[in-house]
């Protein structure tokens, strides 16, 4: 084997990456503090080519130093927006016909590894705060709640690692 070079990896440019179908995915952070969990969260968005991304509540919005050192460019290609009131906003989703999920773990809560994704659904994924999670009102909101399996000793993982484990098993189980 042998280790692959940049330009052997055959990327989209940031003008094939626009014109591109994009996964019917849409990500949406609520009162996210790390600028550079922020910007993780774009370079994922960017590997799957994400429909959106929505910034609500604190999560801060590009351009940003922190945001961009992570980002390494995806601020550039993933299409976002800055909606202050992310009720407001479920309520625009939902009246659009996209499926609002919360990524959270509570009652009633369907395991991501039982979750069978629709085709022709468009799902906005909801990723809240890194210490408080999801607010409670917005998983009430929600269409559905997923929960990632864990079977450590820790409560939860990190937002930037729980939104790829989520937008790689929804991705994958669209294509």
């Amino acid at each position: 084997m042998r280790k692959l070079k940049n330009s052997e990896l055959d990327r989209l440019s940031v003008e094939g990456f626009k014109a591109s179908k994009k996964t019917p995915i849409i990500v949406v952070l609520d009162n996210i503090r790390s600028l550079n969990n922020i910007g993780s969260v774009f370079r994922t968005c960017d590997a799957f080519l994400v429909e959106k991304i929505y910034l609500c509540g604190i999560t801060a919005t590009p351009p940003h130093k922190d945001i961009h050192k992570t980002a390494l460019g995806s601020t550039e290609t993933v299409t976002w927006e800055y909606v202050e009131n992310i009720l407001e906003l479920i309520e625009r989703l939902k009246s659009e016909n996209i499926k609002v999920i919360s990524i959270e773990q509570a009652v009633n809560a369907t395991m991501l590894n039982e979750f069978t994704a629709q085709q022709q659904t468009t799902y906005a994924l909801v990723f809240g705060n890194e210490v408080k999670g999801v607010k409670q009102e917005v998983v009430s909101a929600s269409d559905l709640v997923l929960e990632i399996p864990q079977f450590g000793t820790k409560h939860s993982l990190n937002i930037s690692v729980s939104v790829g484990v989520v937008v790689w098993d929804i991705f994958s189980k669209l294509k």
